[in-house]
């Protein structure tokens, strides 16, 4: 049925009312309908007050369709109480119980020939029906309004499926055309079949009197990325569109919920796909990096040159008054020191996380044994200037390997403890970011780490002491003042590398590292080196035993 008029033509058309639709084209129209409680077949009609409800309840509610199972004399009632007091328009969709009753068809005659049937009747029509019109002559989809037109539809219904299972199971090879009927047919394959062989599909004039198919929601459909919420007290298809949740995606729509990614991958802004999350370490690649890696690099030739300068010049006074073999063992362990840095910078494994450790830990004790030696030489030397004193016997050359052997030797056992027990290997952090995995190396045994480091700094403090003691003594060239500006630098940076190490996170925790130890390197080469340097390069009239004696 297309059109039904209303008693009253002072008001406009409220509602147009269409037959049945098969349920697919239904689907595919995405129409969210209003549907109208199904009333039983009895012929005794709705109470007035119930009609009225149910036409408030049309007039009230932002649908655009609706969707009526009743029978023909309810449907009559209703559509006559919208027309008294009319609704915005409504697209009416009914069942074949009343689109196909005989008072409804007399309601479609009068609007398809814009007539009258009767003349004691009133309408918008100025004629009445003189019996000249012809229904042959209307070029619409509803002409046929027998009850052969439900068992042509089914005919139809039938053809075309029987033609599309024909054209699935028989193909066409080399001229001759070869049927499998025991292939196993999907219902999928068959509804494709008849979208690509055959038009289904009818063009019906809707409320609006266009042919595009009217969409009645509550709420717009809730795209790939978000979630359906409802409504408080408003019915099921009224719902709002809320975002997933970080590290969440939903990737259909109108989804219910969304689903949570694997840990190794992370939504993506549309929060449509879970995308790998990215790998953060410490690289040669980025300005972090580049910068510690140059820095690394030149403390190491700094201290190259440092010891080619005083091996060029070893035999003048200001080398050889300072113990020059622990001095060129010193620049030794230096070296080590701002190269083991480098170990720091790059992809971590399980070796190089046992080795930048391992490297640090003794390239440093051995570096402030060498300190401490030249340290207690100073203090030596001073009491051999004692009558009767024989301390510079009691430390030689022999003594002071040994001192600088020793304590090297209880850091590499420490470290070979460590590496027996829980060495140091490299994890995938997946925790201190949500977004990123971190690649760093697990301690393994922290208390084997913060023993390392607990012995490098009780030497380190050990000789800041001796050094103190040393400051004072009578010299014009005393070396215990420049190694106690070292040991100062050397312990202030590690004072505040342990609270900066901790609240690091990630990457940058690897960088304040590498940033501790090229710091108290550079300050043992630059206090302890660089003023012998000054005196050999740029005074050396200065660089001679008077000089240094005090002696004018």
């Amino acid at each position: 049925m297309k059109t039904v008029k209303k008693n009253d033509h002072s008001h406009p058309e409220p509602l147009t009312c269409t037959g049945s639709m098969d349920t697919q084209e239904l689907r595919f129209s995405r129409v969210m309908a209003f549907a109208i409680d199904e009333i039983n077949n009895s012929s005794d009609l709705l109470p007035g007050s119930k009609i009225q409800q149910v036409a408030e309840v049309i007039r009230s509610s932002t649908a655009t369709v609706v969707v009526a199972f009743t029978s023909p004399g309810d449907m009559r009632v209703l559509l006559e109480e919208l027309t008294i007091h009319p609704s915005p328009p409504r697209q009416c969709i009914g069942s074949e119980a009343w689109v196909a009753a005989s008072h409804v068809l007399s309601e479609f005659w009068e609007g398809a020939f814009n007539c009258l049937l009767e003349k004691e009747r009133t309408g918008p029509a100025d004629k009445v029906w003189d019996g000249t019109e012809d229904i042959r002559k209307l070029q619409n989809p509803y002409t046929d309004t027998s009850q052969l037109r439900i068992t042509n539809m089914v005919y139809k219904a039938v053809y075309a499926i029987a033609h599309t299972i024909h054209n699935i199971v028989c193909k066409k090879i080399n001229s001759a055309i070869l049927c499998d009927q025991f292939m196993k047919i999907k219902p999928v394959q068959v509804l494709d079949q008849l979208k690509r062989k055959f038009n289904i599909k009818r063009e019906i004039s809707w409320a609006d009197g266009g042919i595009q198919v009217p969409v009645s929601v509550c709420s717009d459909s809730c795209p790939p990325g978000t979630r359906k919420v409802l409504q408080e007290g408003k019915p099921f298809c009224c719902y709002d569109c809320v975002p997933c949740a970080e590290g969440e995606i939903s990737n259909s729509t109108d989804s219910s919920d969304c689903s949570p990614c694997p840990n190794e991958l992370w939504s993506n802004a549309e929060k449509n796909f879970c995308d790998p999350k990215l790998v953060e370490f410490l690289s040669f690649n980025e300005i972090w990096g580049i910068i510690l890696a140059a820095f690394s690099i030149a403390g190491a030739c700094l201290t190259i040159i440092t010891a080619i300068v005083l091996f060029n010049h070893r035999f003048t006074p200001v080398v050889r008054a300072n113990n020059s073999e622990l001095s060129f063992l010193l620049l030794f362990s230096l070296t080590l020191c701002f190269l083991c840095s480098l170990t720091f910078i790059g992809r971590p494994s399980d070796w190089s996380c046992m080795l930048r450790h391992t490297a640090f830990g003794i390239s440093f004790v051995l570096s402030i044994s060498c300190v401490l030696g030249k340290t207690i030489v100073v203090l030596m030397a001073f009491k051999a200037t004692i009558p009767g004193s024989n301390v510079a016997k009691c430390f030689g050359l022999t003594q002071q390997r040994m001192t600088v052997v020793s304590f090297t030797f209880v850091q590499v056992l420490i470290c070979i403890i460590w590496l027996v027990q829980k060495p140091p290997f490299s994890i995938r952090n997946l925790t201190t970011y949500n977004e990123i995995i971190i690649l760093e190396c697990a301690l393994g045994s922290a208390f084997g780490f913060w023993a390392v480091l607990g012995y490098i700094g009780l030497l380190a403090v050990f000789c800041f002491v001796l050094a103190v003691l040393a400051r004072k003594l009578p010299d014009n060239f005393n070396e215990a003042k420049l190694i106690t500006f070292s040991m100062l630098i050397f312990c202030a940076v590690w004072i505040t590398f342990i609270p900066a190490y901790i609240s690091s996170p990630g990457k940058f925790t690897v960088a304040v590292e590498v940033f501790a130890i090229l710091a108290s390197s550079y300050g043992l080469i630059i206090c302890i080196f660089f003023p012998k340097c000054f005196i050999i390069l740029f005074r050396p009239e200065k660089n001679t035993k008077k000089h240094l004696m005090g002696k004018k």
